[in-house]
């Protein structure tokens, strides 16, 4: 049997941050995101010599191991060996045998989620082969828990729902790993012309996030005034971006998303440097009305919002720098998983 499951990768609109503690814990989290037909794969193949193949196609890179228990988590696919122990330690209780192969549509600390979303993916082929009786909301909590407990890597908590449940949500982020999933019913039109007017930029540079986010949490254990103000106005503009889509203000959300980033900025070192200031700068000049870098900053893929069919020249002028504007489309459908 060939078990397969897909999860959705998603764009950050609004309250992007917020989500990571201890500000979640402290203050409650904000965050509007939407999830676009760019995915994280995940294939499990059984296999009865007990043999354990992980294969993951993007990174080119492919392990082997005997059928154990538990695999070692040394800096090779540590995300693909930690959901496979987890599995095994709170479900199975035995080795298993078996070959998985990953890909996923966009590179890795390009802003998209696509870490969390691939262990959303592997987490769902997982479920269909064993039949793990797994909700929407354990499927994102069990990703969170593997992620960032288990490997104790560092980041926050939006990836995991986006891709579990797919669509435009705004969530809400609570003490006590608390998480509400508020689907949006946006008009189709409305978000025909977000779609059409959004440039999605890859500026062909990654980041290691996890070192932006550790300093974003530190500015709150210290009580960075600054920092912390920064993160009260990105709540805030989840809450703009949010009513600005529900009743159709579509060309107010470039304004939103400056506001935003002219605050994100403010959260933590690294999020930004001259690369991005001078793409940003170019975007604006050229027509758009405002944009931010998606996830949490120091490269990856940057988003404009472009007004009065401004899209052509705002594309045209960035051209200079190399990177490249990816076709998407939104979609509502979060994790699938299928059997054959």
């Amino acid at each position: 049997m060939i078990y397969r499951s897909k999860a959705p990768l998603r764009l950050g609109l609004g309250g992007g941050g917020t989500d990571v503690a201890p500000y979640s814990d402290i203050y409650g989290g904000a965050i509007l995101n939407a999830t676009i037909n760019m995915y994280a794969y995940a294939t499990i193949v059984e296999r009865n010599d007990n043999k354990i193949i992980i294969h993951a196609v993007d990174k080119n890179e492919r392990l082997e191991y005997k059928s154990v228990e538990e695999l070692p988590i040394d800096g090779n696919l540590d995300l693909l060996k930690g959901i496979y122990n987890y599995v095994v330690r709170n479900h199975t209780h035995k080795p298993l045998s078996f070959e998985l192969t990953t890909r996923v549509d966009a590179p890795p600390g390009s802003g998209l989620g696509t870490s969390s979303t691939l262990v959303v993916a592997i987490l769902g082929a997982f479920a269909e082969w064993l039949k793990l009786p797994f909700g929407e909301y354990d499927m994102a909590k069990v990703a969170y828990d593997i992620e960032r407990v288990d490997l104790a890597m560092a980041g926050g908590k939006q990836d995991q729902y986006a891709a579990t449940f797919g669509g435009v949500n705004f969530m809400e982020f609570y003490a006590d790993d608390k998480v509400i999933v508020n689907p949006l019913r946006i008009r189709s039109e409305y978000l025909n012309e977000l779609a059409y007017n959004l440039v999605l930029y890859y500026t062909e540079t990654s980041r290691l996030s996890s070192k932006i986010i550790e300093s974003q949490s530190e500015n709150v254990v210290n009580k960075d005034s600054k920092s912390i103000d920064a993160m009260h106005k990105l709540k805030e503009q989840a809450k703009q971006m949010k009513e600005a889509l529900l009743i159709g203000n579509v060309d107010a959300i470039g304004q939103i998303l400056d506001f935003g980033w002219q605050h994100k900025k403010r959260m933590a070192k690294g999020i930004t440097n001259p690369l991005i200031d001078d793409i940003y700068s170019t975007a604006i000049e050229a027509g758009a009305s405002g944009g931010k870098i998606s996830g949490a900053g120091g490269g990856g893929f940057m988003i404009f919002y472009c007004p009065d069919n401004s899209r052509d020249r705002v594309i045209n002028a960035l051209k200079k720098f190399g990177g490249d504007a990816k076709r998407y489309e939104f979609t509502n459908i979060g994790l699938s998983s299928w059997s054959l």
